[in-house]
């Protein structure tokens, strides 16, 4: 189930005739971002139906987001998990802070695991750098075993 407060706008494409997949593909824009996912038509719906579910069931209540919040993005190949908060000197600011993402590699049908450092660079998930579906990744940040994506 979609959220209200999201817009997305889904425009299919196909690739031209001679390449190797003339599937036809899909690019998702929302309301929050300037960037596209391109992928395949059923892998991005599964895609958006995982991560709004998942976004619905971690999120804090309705009372406090103005606080504090929990959003993704679709950046590329990635989906990536942030926290949403305004900034502690002036509140007007609102800012977005990186905890987590996944790439996946179509040659190999799998998601790489990243984590942000205190670096603001993305590094590999060591204990576990590749998992075959979303919702392994999405297992491994709510675990966060070695304190790798929330701290």
């Amino acid at each position: 189930m979609l959220r209200n407060t999201r817009t997305l706008k889904i425009a299919v494409i196909y690739k031209q005739a001679g390449g190797k997949n003339n599937s036809p593909q899909i690019k998702i824009k929302d309301n929050q971002s300037d960037l596209f996912m391109t992928l395949d038509i059923t892998k991005s719906l599964e895609i958006i139906e995982t991560m709004e579910n998942y976004i619905d069931k971690i999120r804090p209540s309705v009372e406090i987001r103005h606080k504090i919040d929990i959003g993704y993005e679709l950046k590329d190949q990635s989906v990536i998990l942030h926290e949403i908060r305004p900034k502690w000197n002036d509140p007007k600011i609102v800012l977005t802070h990186d905890y987590a993402k996944a790439t996946f590699v179509l040659k190999n049908n799998l998601w790489k695991v990243f984590w942000m450092r205190s670096n603001l660079k993305w590094n590999s998930y060591k204990p576990k750098p590749t998992v075959r579906q979303l919702k392994d990744f999405l297992k491994l940040v709510d675990e966060d075993k070695h304190h790798c994506f929330k701290g």
